[in-house]
């Protein structure tokens, strides 16, 4: 491996060495000190940051012999995921500070976050298998953690359609391998203009679907509201996140780097995928009372709006800037709705809400601009990525899936607006049994200062936005 290589790979590395020392290290320390473990995974993060920071200066360039792409959607990727990983991380010790499973959970984060990665700057098809398992074996033992009846229906389904779409990735790569004689996406690139059209079609499709699993979207997301329900809220929150930002951005440079549109409009395929993502995920928001199941969905709907910049990726240059600050924009906002819902567990109603204004007035200020976030409403960091992506896909010519996009934005404001009212309001006599405790239990420490931080940095990344969409628009990806 060249001085290039380990120097590209380093946030990478960073991860998967602290992956390894915190396995070993959790095994020799007692249970009252597995936090140790924990300050091991946030000083990585912040290592690993410190080192994408360093390395996103240079030109785009690949390394791993072509095989991995060192370029803004890396870069971007990589500071979403650290963040988001980092954020979660602080959330878990509220749950499993001093469990038997408290260092195993900080491992499997940072694997998965590896795993992610590596989806993100893949450069080749081989490469792409492997942060896809990376990305997802970790998080089927990682759902079932509880090891509650909720927790294992949802890692079961998780993981039985986890494995069904590795199964579709590799057959995929093996159709594409066949018909255009390379795995990298440089050489496949020009070797699949001579390839039959339906073989290179049908290859690309069953890799996009694999994609469209970790991302969490339609046709590929029955596991969503069951694992989302079923796991732990921070494993929870990380699952909805953090996968999706090596997903989304590896579905964006496969449709750059190859000539797909040969073998069908890829561009609208991306974007039926995007309209009937958005479509079903607000739309079945609505009936849900559990506020862990209308997050599930609420990301599944968010998901539908994120790949509005993939399937722009051929006509309009606003696409994959769109696409990346979308996706920061949406990891912070995100867990930070999932982090108020960590802070009060056994809330899990949105009538447990009620009156929380009163009680804890900064969590909840802090959940109603998470929540406003999401709709996309100004000045919130989500409010310029849909306004970005919006702006892509109408330079691309999709008029009609834009505004499809802004009738789900207002739909959306009524579901969330389900949970925002009642933290204004007095709770009532039916509130005043048993259950009120739920609402009026003692916070998570650890988990309302990252609701808090993470409201903080939506409004300061969506004042602050111009510089951001500066450094993205000024490098291209590499390959």
């Amino acid at each position: 491996m060249t001085t290039t290589t380990l120097i590209g790979l380093l946030p990478e590395g960073i991860l998967a060495f602290a992956a390894v020392a915190g396995l070993l290290l959790g095994s020799w320390l007692p249970r009252r000190r597995q936090w140790v473990v924990r300050a091991l995974a946030l000083a990585a993060v912040a290592a690993a940051l410190a080192a994408t920071g360093a390395a996103a200066a240079p030109a785009a360039q690949t390394v791993a012999s072509g095989g991995y792409a060192v370029d803004a959607g890396l870069h971007a990727a990589r500071a979403a995921v650290l963040v988001g990983t980092g954020l979660v991380v602080l959330t878990a010790a509220d749950r499993f500070a001093g469990t038997r499973r408290e260092t195993e959970v900080y491992v499997l984060l940072l694997l998965a976050a590896v795993g992610s990665l590596v989806l993100a700057g893949a450069n080749g098809l081989l490469l792409l298998a492997v942060g896809y398992l990376l990305a997802s074996i970790p998080l089927y033992a990682l759902v079932a953690a509880a090891k509650d009846a909720p927790g294992t229906e949802g890692s079961l389904k998780f993981f039985l359609l986890g494995a069904l779409f590795s199964v579709v990735l590799l057959g995929g790569t093996t159709v594409l391998l066949a018909a255009g004689g390379a795995t990298g996406y440089t050489p496949l690139g020009a070797g699949l203009p001579e390839a039959p059209p339906a073989a290179a079609a049908a290859g690309a499709i069953a890799v996009l679907a694999a994609l469209l699993f970790k991302a969490g979207a339609v046709p590929a997301h029955f596991w969503v509201p069951d694992a989302t329900e079923g796991a732990p809220a921070p494993v929870a929150a990380f699952i909805t996140t953090v996968p999706k930002i090596g997903a989304l951005v590896a579905a964006y440079r496969i449709g750059a780097a190859l000539p797909l549109e040969a073998a069908g409009d890829w561009s609208l395929l991306l974007a039926c995928v995007s309209a009937a993502t958005m479509v079903l995920g607000n739309l079945a928001a609505f009936a849900q009372d559990g506020v862990l199941r209308l997050l599930a969905y609420s990301t599944v709907g968010q998901v539908g709006f994120l790949l509005m910049g993939a399937a722009a990726y051929a006509g309009s240059a606003e696409a994959l800037r769109g696409l990346l600050y979308y996706l920061a924009a949406y990891t912070v906002t995100n867990i930070g709705a999932f982090a108020a819902v960590c802070a009060l567990p056994r809330a899990e109603r949105i009538g447990d809400w009620r009156g929380l204004f009163g009680r804890r007035p900064w969590l909840a200020l802090s959940l109603v601009v998470c929540l406003l976030g999401l709709v996309g409403t100004p000045p919130t960091a989500v409010f310029v990525g849909k306004l970005t992506v919006f702006t892509a896909a109408f330079d691309a010519g999709l008029v009609w899936l834009v505004v499809l996009a802004a009738v789900m934005t207002a739909a959306s404001l009524f579901y969330y607006l389900r949970w925002i009212l009642p933290l204004f309001q007095r709770p009532g006599a039916e509130d005043c049994g048993a259950d009120a405790a739920a609402g009026a239990e003692p916070a998570g420490r650890w988990s309302t200062g990252v609701a808090i931080a993470a409201a903080a940095a939506s409004l300061l990344l969506g004042a602050g936005a111009g510089p951001v969409l500066e450094f993205l628009d000024a490098a291209p990806l590499a390959g």
